[in-house]
């Protein structure tokens, strides 16, 4: 039985696809019960309930709303050009799902062990943008159009801090590889060993960037309602309208993901002698979305001058400044070793 999953091509085929399915289908779960935790925290900041009506504490609010979305009518503007259309919101939708094959849970739980693994979602995370300037241009709008060449300058600009930021990561681990990232954050100091410390000022302007490149408020200007309607997704209904939210929220979760990964020590346990395990992963990513979801409700929005202004005269020189001075420390060992911790090559 196993030689007909490791040797023949079907099997090689249905393992991968369960292997997927074992990773889609529990996160697209869980995205909609992290947009129920989404609303809570802004109804509770608000000091008003929130969804709570549909299912147990409105659990199922956001299993309803997908079924609205599902049976509305789609409608297609008439000069829009339909193939790139429709086409756009399932360039954002699966963009966002096959980031997830680099992406472990615990030590091997991966799809695919990259050893170029942050150079793939680097690359994968810059495709999503073509989704939306595409959904902006094929509506044949003035506002969706103006949206989407706002975000797409939005997300270009806080990709190169984010980049930068990375970069001083992989010279303290020696390796792109997640697993290699990880393991490089263990020690006897438990929570200590992780990489928040050593790289404390760029955990901030990763969160910060993160937020800009996702479209999260405080910097949703693609999407201010004042000034864009909705951005590039105004004239999007029903189920193209439900894959842009799917892949917006999913890209938020990703970032979850990497700020758990880069800094927090992915599936490593805070306390030495508890055991390592998926658990750590996931209570660390629901802490880190449950501050996405704080920032949302207590920051105003940025104007997009000023948000352009942090991405180029702030956060580009600091992250650049960043990457020498890890390599210096690195190089020479400051520390305690505490940045160069190579797990591949010397």
């Amino acid at each position: 039985m196993v030689e007909f999953f490791t040797e023949t091509n079907l099997g090689i085929v249905l393992l991968i696809l369960g292997q997927a399915l074992l990773v889609i289908v529990p996160l697209l779960l869980a995205l909609a019960f992290l947009m129920y935790a989404d609303r809570k925290v802004w109804a509770a900041v608000q000091m008003r309930r929130g969804p709570n009506v549909v299912g147990v504490f409105g659990l199922l609010q956001s299993f309803a709303d997908f079924l609205k979305y599902i049976v509305k009518e789609v409608v297609v503007p008439a000069g829009a050009d339909k193939a790139v259309f429709f086409l756009a919101p399932m360039i954002s939708f699966v963009m966002a799902v096959i980031a997830w094959v680099a992406i472990p849970w615990n030590e091997g739980w991966v799809i695919a062990d990259l050893n170029v693994a942050i150079l793939y979602i680097f690359a994968i995370s810059s495709l999503e943008v073509y989704g939306v300037i595409m959904g902006g241009w094929a509506s044949n709008s003035k506002y969706p159009f103006l949206g989407s060449l706002r975000s797409a300058a939005q997300m270009i600009s806080y990709e190169v801090s984010i980049g930068l930021i990375i970069v001083g990561v992989i010279i303290s681990t020696g390796s792109m590889n997640f697993g290699d990232i990880v393991n490089a954050q263990k020690g006897d100091w438990g929570l200590f060993n992780w990489y928040w410390l050593p790289h404390f000022p760029m955990l901030f302007l990763f969160f910060i960037s993160a937020l800009a490149e996702t479209n999260r408020p405080p910097f949703d200007l693609p999407e201010a309602e004042s000034e864009l309607v909705a951005g590039y997704q105004v004239e999007y209904s029903s189920t193209p309208f439900l894959l842009f939210m799917i892949g917006e929220l999913m890209a938020v979760v990703l970032m979850c993901a990497l700020v758990t990964l880069l800094f927090l020590g992915g599936w490593l346990s805070p306390i030495p002698g508890l055991p390592d395990g998926i658990l750590w992963m996931t209570l660390k990513m629901a802490a880190v979305f449950f501050i996405f979801a704080m920032v949302k409700a207590i920051t105003p929005r940025y104007r997009y001058d000023q948000l352009m202004r942090i991405g180029w005269k702030v956060f580009l020189p600091l992250s650049l400044a960043w990457v020498v001075i890890v390599a210096f420390f690195a190089q020479y060992g400051a520390f305690g070793g505490a940045y160069a911790r190579w797990t591949v090559g010397g």
